[in-house]
């Protein structure tokens, strides 16, 4: 069968070929071969093996240390998989017949991990030629309607090379203006964004207007124009109004539709799919992540949840350790998104990021752990929480922050997170600790389906690796 990109893209070439030289035809047909080989090149490490379609099997990993992260360590454990599901753990679980069993001696069982901080599937690399896709905002400044499900390429290079570090699930989510769009909550395997999908409306984005303020990135202070504090504020009042004035206009959109259902009598609103988008928000049905780092507009950003009667996470969070006081009283959800980054200012001690998650953790709020990367570095998630781990936090909390918090605090702790009968079996085997990065990874599952620990960065080690 004729691939149809390939197709048009010589005809495209033939058709050239007759107004043009014969080597303008020459280069624009080395152009398409560069454009599908990379293409090709790209996808090959997730596109074509059996595992992405047909039932997932049965399988038991038996004589593992096994760390279920909802209950107590097993040292001696065994986990059974079948249906795509977590069908048995503990100490003596019978191996159901014609499973196929692996031997878990040395070795260690978890559950898959969990960022609720990129932009998985919705941006690409560049190579041989072929510009890599940003496909992660749209045009205006309030777009609650677009959702990133629809943008998300099952296929990009960075999904193999994230989930064969032991990343099973993302919450992937567009980026720019002041409403970003809905996030979708997907598993890293599949043919289809549709296979992918947990949750394709998982969240509402917001981009919380900042306060005005004299620091800018890193460690330089920005020399302010007079009035330049009293302009930003102006900015930021009408942007946080904006949003105010769409999110009320969708609750009374809401109380139309509920009263028309109710009573055929009365006029049904005609439909308007930016408000229709934002009901299940303004209800407190699902969460709205605000991305926000900075105390003032953490502060801020919980207040207007409050007045709008939202469902609040905070994405970011460099500065929680300091309100981690306000964030416990006001019970709200936080996803650190800076623990391997550089401290804001200059007079910060070294540490400050890698202790926030600790701090948080001492005051009892619930918070989950990300790379906060696009996609690139999603894959360095076990390394953020490890260092996390060495600075403070507990090392179970560090292991529950990139599993089963982030489930929790996106709504899918009851599918996803931990090593509980019935939920998706996302399953990691290592041999050591999930967090160091020495350890690799020896088996892995998503929906239950043994997946090929291949990568293009696996694609590339084995073809240079014998070079000399």
């Amino acid at each position: 069968m004729k691939h149809p990109t390939r197709v048009k893209v010589f005809a495209r070439a033939i058709s050239l070929s007759r107004d043009f030289t014969s080597r303008a035809a020459l280069l624009c047909v080395a152009f398409a071969l560069t454009v599908v080989a990379a293409s090709a090149q790209q996808a090959s490490s997730n596109m074509g093996p059996a595992f992405l379609s047909g039932t997932p099997g049965t399988y038991a990993i038996r004589g593992a240390h096994v760390y279920p992260v909802s209950a107590p360590d097993i040292e001696n454990g065994t986990v059974v998989i079948a249906n795509g599901k977590i069908a048995a753990v503990g100490a003596s679980v019978s191996v159901p017949s014609g499973a196929r069993v692996i031997d878990g001696r040395g070795l260690s069982v978890y559950p898959g991990m969990i960022d609720l901080g990129t932009s998985m599937g919705l941006i690409e690399i560049t190579e041989q030629g072929a510009t890599g896709w940003v496909d992660t905002q749209e045009v205006g400044e309030l777009n609650p309607n677009a959702r990133a499900f629809y943008g998300i390429n099952p296929h990009s290079a960075h999904v193999a090379v994230t989930r064969v570090n032991g990343v099973t699930t993302v919450l992937s989510s567009p980026q720019g203006g002041l409403v970003s769009g809905q996030a979708a909550l997907v598993n890293l395997l599949g043919a289809t964004a549709p296979e992918m999908a947990v949750e394709r409306t998982a969240a509402l984005v917001v981009n919380y207007p900042r306060s005005g303020g004299g620091f800018g990135g890193g460690f330089f202070v920005v020399q302010q124009q007079p009035g330049a504090a009293a302009d930003a504020a102006t900015q930021r009042d009408r942007q946080v109004e904006q949003i105010r004035k769409l999110l009320r206009d969708a609750e009374a959109y809401g109380r139309a539709l509920d009263a028309a259902n109710a009573d055929a009598r009365l006029p049904r609103p005609d439909r308007d799919v930016v408000l229709e988008s934002l009901v299940p928000y303004v209800r407190g049905l699902r969460p709205v992540v605000f991305r926000a780092d900075r105390e003032a507009d953490i502060r801020a950003a919980i207040r207007f949840a409050e007045e709008m009667k939202l469902k609040p996470v905070i994405l970011g969070a460099n500065d929680a350790w300091k309100m981690a006081a306000f964030l416990k009283e006001h019970n709200v959800p936080v996803v650190i998104a800076g623990v391997l980054d550089l401290p804001n200012r200059e007079d910060d001690a070294y540490d400050l990021m890698y202790e926030n998650a600790s701090k948080l953790q001492a005051a009892g709020v619930q918070f989950a752990i990300s790379t906060g990367d696009t996609a690139a570095n999603v894959r360095d998630l076990p390394y953020h929480a490890g260092m996390a781990s060495a600075f403070g936090l507990p090392r179970d909390a560090a292991l529950r922050a990139v599993t089963l918090t982030p489930a929790q605090i996106i709504g899918a702790g009851s599918q996803l997170g931990s090593l509980d009968v019935g939920k998706i079996a996302n399953v990691v085997v290592t041999d050591g600790d999930l967090l160091e990065a020495r350890t690799n990874i020896r088996h892995l599952f998503i929906n239950g389906r043994d997946v090929p620990l291949v990568s293009k960065h696996t694609e590339l080690y084995n073809q240079f690796k014998d070079r000399k």
